[in-house]
């Protein structure tokens, strides 16, 4: 992916970090969005009926959550760190701490430590509660293959 360089540096110049999220068509369609590119940045699982996993009571999918909170880490490393390729998966495990209500979501990621190859991220996905706080509903960690051995 020789463009991903290009596209980062294009949507940095712009201030538009959306670009990134839109070269990725599942992020797209599950509705993921930067909320705020200010560091550290923000992002939002817009609500939509077809990420409902249990109709009754209404919650979110646990797959939808766990994919949000992926690519919210993916879009974290390249908004902040930049690199000259799409970071992997290597490993992810996830805590799912309450269910997703039929809300907006919201994430962040603290990049814990990086190399040369590897990043470990923490991830924390929350929604907004009734009385106006955040009410956390995943944690997650992380490790994403930055650059290929060698």
């Amino acid at each position: 992916m020789s463009e991903l360089p290009a596209l980062i540096a294009e949507a940095r110049a712009d201030g538009d970090p959306q670009r990134l999220v839109a070269a990725v068509p599942y992020a797209g369609l599950l509705g993921v969005a930067f909320e705020s590119a200010a560091l550290p940045p923000v992002f939002r699982l817009d609500h939509r009926d077809s990420n409902i996993g249990n109709p009754q009571p209404p919650a979110l999918h646990g797959g939808v959550i766990g994919a949000f909170m992926e690519h919210a880490a993916i879009f974290h490393l390249l908004w902040v760190q930049g690199g000259e390729r799409l970071p992997r998966v290597v490993d992810i495990a996830i805590d799912y701490l309450r269910p997703g209500q039929p809300q907006a979501t919201y994430a962040r990621c603290d990049v814990r430590r990086q190399g040369r190859r590897v990043a470990n991220v923490g991830i924390e996905a929350w929604q907004i509660s009734p009385d106006g706080g955040e009410r956390v509903i995943a944690t997650a960690r992380a490790h994403f293959l930055l650059a290929e051995p060698g």
